[in-house]
C-alpha cells in the first residue's frame, strides 16, 4: 500500500466517525418543548422586602474600649462673686480668636520691655504682660523665655466666673 492511500483510508475512517444517524435528537426535542410553550406567558417579578435602614446613635457616648471617668461634683470649684470679665473694655484684636490656635515662637526684648511672639490668626503677633488673647477674656499674666502664662475668666455653669490658668509653650522648629 502506498503512502497516499494509508492517508485516505484513515481520513475517510475519521470522517465516517462524524456523521451519523440521529446524533441531533436531543437537540431537536428541546426545540420542540420551547416552541410548544404559549405564547406571551412573562413570569412575574419576585416581590422584594423593602430594606429597613439603620441610624447609629451611640457616636456620642463614651466609647466602649475606655474606662468611664468619675465625676467628684463635691470637689468641683466653684466661681466667685468677686471674679468676672471687664465687659467695658474695649475687646482686642486676638480676643476673636480661640486660644488653641496661637502657639508661641519666640520672644523679643528691647528698651520698652519684654515681648512674646505668638502665631496665630493669620500671622505672627507681638505681645506683652497685660495684653488679652482667646475668647475667654484671656490675660497674659507672665511672659518667660520658654511660655506665656494666660489667666482666663471661663464662666462657671451656675452664675459665677473661674479664674482658668493657662501656658502657652515656646515650639521650637524641628
Amino acid at each position: 500500500m502506498s503512502r497516499y492511500t494509508l492517508v485516505i483510508v484513515f481520513c475517510v475512517a475519521v470522517l465516517s466517525g462524524c456523521g451519523g444517524g440521529g446524533g441531533f435528537s436531543d437537540l431537536q426535542a428541546y426545540m420542540d418543548e420551547v416552541r410548544a410553550r404559549p405564547k406571551g406567558a412573562i413570569e412575574p417579578l419576585p416581590t422584594f422586602q423593602p430594606y429597613e435602614s439603620f441610624t447609629y446613635r451611640a457616636a456620642s457616648l463614651r466609647s466602649p474600649f475606655q474606662p468611664p471617668v468619675k465625676i467628684d461634683m463635691v470637689s468641683r470649684q466653684k466661681g466667685g462673686q468677686e471674679v468676672k470679665p471687664d465687659e467695658s473694655r474695649v475687646k482686642q484684636f486676638l480676643e476673636g480668636f480661640n486660644i488653641e490656635t496661637f502657639e508661641m515662637v519666640g520672644t523679643l526684648e528691647n528698651t520698652s520691655g519684654f515681648y512674646a511672639l505668638v502665631s496665630g490668626a493669620g500671622g505672627v503677633h507681638r505681645v506683652k504682660v497685660g495684653d488679652y488673647l482667646g475668647r475667654n477674656h484671656g490675660r497674659i499674666a507672665a511672659i518667660d523665655s520658654s511660655k506665656v502664662d494666660v489667666v482666663e475668666i471661663v464662666p462657671d455653669g451656675e452664675g459665677g466666673w473661674l479664674e482658668r490658668p493657662r501656658s502657652l509653650s515656646l515650639k521650637e522648629r524641628s
